[in-house]
């Protein structure tokens, strides 16, 4: 259950998280909060552990230590270190269904439609009314730009159009917080552009959104605060004019000067 403050509390918090594959640690002390409204970028280099952080929030990972809230209700665990487990899973199918991921491929169902793919899980994962989900999905067709396209399958669009129907997936689930893990890496410059395009206009709405990405100028452009992570910590974090106007920290101006560069 929700706390009765759960309207003023943090949509997610993180308080000393630590997560490690056998004895390789991912995340090795990290806290972090995402309020009501906020869009928060992660960036660091590959294998600093922004996306395992995501993926720990969104509950598809699980962690060893340290505590995730959401809307100020603790997840209950059972077990400890590499047998630590969710104790509830009626709460993390609660939780989860208000957390809407966009992964980095696009994850639509083949064989259905964009329209069906959509619909799907708000009518067999929250038992909507199909008639009701519908006429919402059309919408969210329509507001990612691609309203034309409901009666298409997968394979018949382009990777922006495809990104563009999991995000419209993502918005019809009437989300706490959506969650974004490099949504536009496995897209060529023009597409991507497409997908950027979007996720801006969503960033205008007061959407809780935390986006694991690499493209540091919608970071700047979009976010309220920016966490660089460098191996498994947070190095350095603050707003986007302080992280990529003066940076302190000297991993953080070396990743930005190589990210200018490439």
């Amino acid at each position: 259950m929700l706390t009765k403050d759960s309207k003023t509390s943090p949509v997610i918090e993180i308080r000393d998280l630590h997560k490690s594959y056998g004895d390789l640690d991912v995340l090795k002390g990290v806290s972090m909060t995402a309020e009501r409204g906020q869009v928060i970028s992660l960036i660091g280099s590959s294998g600093s552990g922004k996306s395992t952080l995501l993926r720990c929030a969104n509950l598809l990972e699980d962690s060893q230590s340290g505590e995730i809230l959401f809307e100020g209700e603790p997840i209950s665990w059972k077990g400890s270190g590499h047998m630590r487990r969710p104790r509830d899973r009626k709460q993390i199918m609660r939780i989860r269904t208000n957390l809407s991921m966009v992964f980095q491929q696009f994850n639509l169902w083949a064989h259905m439609t964009i329209l069906e793919n959509v619909m799907e899980a708000p009518v067999t994962v929250l038992g909507r009314d199909k008639s009701e989900v519908e006429t919402s999905a059309r919408a969210y067709l329509d507001r990612v730009g691609i309203g034309d396209k409901c009666d298409v399958y997968p394979a018949q669009m382009s990777g922006g159009q495809q990104q563009r129907a999991a995000i419209a997936r993502a918005l019809c689930m009437e989300p706490k917080a959506l969650l974004f893990d490099e949504p536009t890496s496995a897209l060529d410059p023009e597409l991507e552009q497409e997908v950027v395009k979007v996720i801006k206009s969503l960033a205008t709405e007061g959407r809780t959104m935390m986006i694991v990405t690499h493209d540091m100028r919608m970071a700047a452009d979009i976010s309220d605060h920016v966490v660089f992570l460098h191996q498994g910590l947070i190095e350095e974090q603050g707003p986007p004019a302080a992280l990529f106007g003066k940076p302190k920290s000297k991993r953080l101006q070396q990743f930005l000067s190589s990210t200018v560069s490439a």
